[in-house]
């Protein structure tokens, strides 16, 4: 494994579960109903990976407030309903957490910018959530979510185990700076709707295969 990793983190949206394809789709499939040209290079930028708040934030300065507000009204019934109908483990996941809870002795957490209630609803949904139950951590747990560090560094310490004996995988920028940030080994998953170049860094690994991980972990020079 990285050497002297002992925990795994996992963002949620696009690590474990493929749902920021669907919210992509609903956003583009929204905004234009409100007459907002919202690009998908404009949703990875501005929406995967971002707080709740920064969210509403960039939403509230294209539509105005009120307008902002009859977007959410309409956004969360169809990705719910999408959600439903759509959502899946990422493509490889599940041989990756099989791979590293039978032959490894690292452990495994979420650390999501995503509010308790969506994570534990996706991980329950694609049967991902037995796997970590207990160990669940999100954003409105600190004072900053990601791209701050705050987020990881609790995770760590509520774990007991050293930042430098981390390894974090993530699919958005503010994932990747948040590990880095923290002094975390990180691996970018390119796979999704994140191009891999945005991704790259110091101290991080990109990919796009999720079934590549295990060898990435193994690999003592991968973050080297």
């Amino acid at each position: 494994m990285a050497e002297g990793t002992e925990l795994v983190i996992f963002d949620c949206d696009g690590v474990l579960v493929d749902s920021e394809r669907v919210s992509m789709d609903v956003s583009l499939s929204i905004a234009a109903e409100f007459g907002w040209d919202l690009t998908a290079d404009a949703f990875v930028e501005l929406f995967v990976g971002s707080p709740g708040a920064a969210i509403l934030k960039v939403i509230e300065g294209e539509l105005g407030s009120d307008r902002a507000a009859r977007f959410l009204e309409r956004f969360w019934p169809v990705f719910s309903a999408e959600l439903e109908r759509r959502l899946t483990p990422v493509e490889g996941i599940i041989e990756t957490l099989d791979w590293i809870t039978s032959r490894t002795s690292m452990r495994i957490c979420v650390a999501s910018n995503s509010g308790h209630d969506h994570i534990k609803g996706a991980l329950s949904r694609t049967r991902l959530y037995d796997r970590f139950e207990g160990r669940v951590f999100s954003a409105h747990d600190v004072e900053h979510g990601k791209p701050a560090p705050d987020l990881f560094l609790h995770a760590a310490a509520t774990l007991g185990i050293e930042p430098e004996r981390c390894a974090v995988v993530e699919d958005s920028r503010a994932g990747v700076q948040a590990a880095r940030a923290a002094g975390m080994r990180s691996f970018g998953y390119g796979g999704g709707v994140t191009p891999g170049s945005w991704l790259e860094g110091v101290g991080t690994v990109v990919f796009s295969d999720m079934r590549h991980l295990p060898e990435l972990l193994g690999d003592r020079r991968a973050l080297s």
